[in-house]
């Protein structure tokens, strides 16, 4: 197994946790408070449906939706530069940082922490941009091969 393929498979598995810990986080809240939207959901626990959620859960929400904006562009370039054998020790290094970022903005998103959940969405955008450009550059040169 390739380096490079062996960093994205642990970068997608520590993904995968941190946003499986946003829905646990959620759902915790929901649990601790007995608050719920869902009319169903707050029946089982013989309450009336909330008008609307908590602040938290609503905060998690958000760092959910963003990650749905940046992880699935993490996984499809960074799962074809494996693929194309885009050079290793730069796929792995911008798969590695990407990760730290995310989880990073997860924890200063929850945590309202500023500039920090900035600079953290930044630098996981310019590891994107990374990718695409090791993805370029390897595509470049097989087709200058031929």
């Amino acid at each position: 197994m390739s380096t490079a393929l062996l960093v994205y498979a642990c970068c997608v598995v520590v993904l995968f946790i941190k946003m499986l810990s946003i829905s646990c986080y959620q759902g915790y809240f929901r649990l601790r408070y007995l608050a719920f939207t869902n009319s169903e959901d707050a029946a089982v626990f013989r309450r009336s449906a909330c008008p609307a959620e908590l602040p938290q859960v609503t905060r998690a929400a958000q760092a959910w939706r963003n990650d749905l904006e940046n992880i699935p562009m993490f996984i499809a370039l960074a799962g074809l530069a494996v693929a194309l054998d885009a050079p290793a020790a730069s796929t792995a290094w911008l798969s590695g940082v990407f990760t730290v970022a995310r989880v990073l903005h997860t924890v200063t998103y929850l945590a309202r922490l500023q500039p920090w959940r900035t600079l953290s969405y930044g630098v996981g955008v310019l590891c994107l941009i990374g990718l695409a450009a090791v993805l370029v550059m390897r595509m470049y040169s097989a087709v200058a091969l031929h």
